[in-house]
């Protein structure tokens, strides 16, 4: 192993039942989820782990949910392994989970930021998004061009190589998903999301968020965070002031984040947090790189093992 990240995911993770496993196994699991319930003042824990699904999917709960899920599952990890990432970063909202473990902000006032931002994008309900697969090259800045004419259009996140998702007004998607198809993309896939999130539609968002981040208590990174808005390791307070109520309303550069980091040397990721999408979009974005996943009791065991194997062997 050369160097170490530690990743996070993003909504859309989000399973009923997630984090239950890890909270009647690990005390360090459990004493985040109990800190949610209490900070937050609502039952994070029945929303992981009971749902139902209905409420599990609304903005509002999902993004303290996994952020929640996400740091237990990190915790349970450091209860069993001391094991430090020389870089750290998170998909969208995940990029909370990764300030969290950089030491920028403590658990409480992760949570509470997290909830206040998912008060303001909930409030979102104008737009949609789609997700796009496989796309010829040069197809999407054309259909973005040709599809501008029914409305705003915008890229939400460039997730791998061979996915990108686009936000923006409910006719210009429905466009850029024709011309998409007939260029021959593979699948256009529109997202069950309340509105067009990382887009200019959530510029009043952003802005309220950026006077509420201003009195929030932030410290600079002991490890770096490689940053959604420019895949840039950061590691002053500042600029995570800076780019925290930015990341609301911008592009997710996720590829590129991927990319710098393993350029920086880094050939092995953890992802913590429900499912294994950050380790799918891995995949794409380099098949050499190896990611291992935490999410229940089964999984944390097993990439202890993997580690110790690896680091036994060098």
């Amino acid at each position: 192993m050369n160097k170490l990240a530690f990743i996070f995911p993003g909504q859309g993770a989000q399973v009923v039942g997630m984090g239950k496993d890890l909270y009647e196994n690990f005390a360090a699991a459990k004493k985040v989820f109990d800190t949610a319930d209490e900070v937050l003042g609502k039952k994070v824990t029945k929303i992981c782990f009971e749902g139902p699904e209905e409420d599990l999917k609304q903005t509002i709960n999902t993004q303290p949910a996994i952020v929640t899920m996400s740091i237990a599952a990190l915790e349970a990890f450091n209860s069993e392994m001391n094991l430090s990432p020389n870089f750290t970063a998170g998909h969208s909202l995940g990029e909370y989970c990764a300030m969290f473990c950089s030491g920028v902000m403590d658990l409480e006032t992760t949570l509470k930021a997290i909830q206040k931002r998912a008060t303001l994008m909930n409030k979102v309900n104008k737009g949609k998004m789609a997700a796009v697969l496989n796309a010829p090259e040069g197809s999407i800045e054309k259909a973005l061009k040709d599809a501008s004419s029914e409305g705003y259009i915008d890229v939400a996140n460039y997730n791998s190589p061979v996915q990108v998702v686009l936000t923006g007004d409910d006719k210009a998607i429905d466009k850029a998903g024709e011309l998409l198809t007939q260029a021959g993309a593979r699948r256009f896939v529109p997202l069950a999301v309340s509105g067009a999130f990382h887009s200019k539609f959530l510029s009043e968002a952003s802005a309220e968020f950026g006077e509420y981040v201003k009195d929030l208590d932030i410290t600079s990174a002991s490890v770096p965070v490689v940053t959604n808005v420019d895949a840039a390791a950061t590691i002053a307070a500042e600029d995570f002031r800076n780019k925290m109520p930015r990341q609301i309303s911008s592009s997710v550069h996720w590829t590129q984040t991927i990319e710098n980091m393993i350029k920086n040397g880094v050939d092995t990721f953890i992802e913590f947090g429900p499912g294994k999408v950050l380790a799918g979009l891995n995949k794409k974005i380099n098949p050499e790189v190896k990611t291992y996943n935490v999410f229940d009791k089964d999984s944390l065991e097993a990439t202890i093992q993997a580690l110790k194997a690896e680091m036994a062997s060098v």
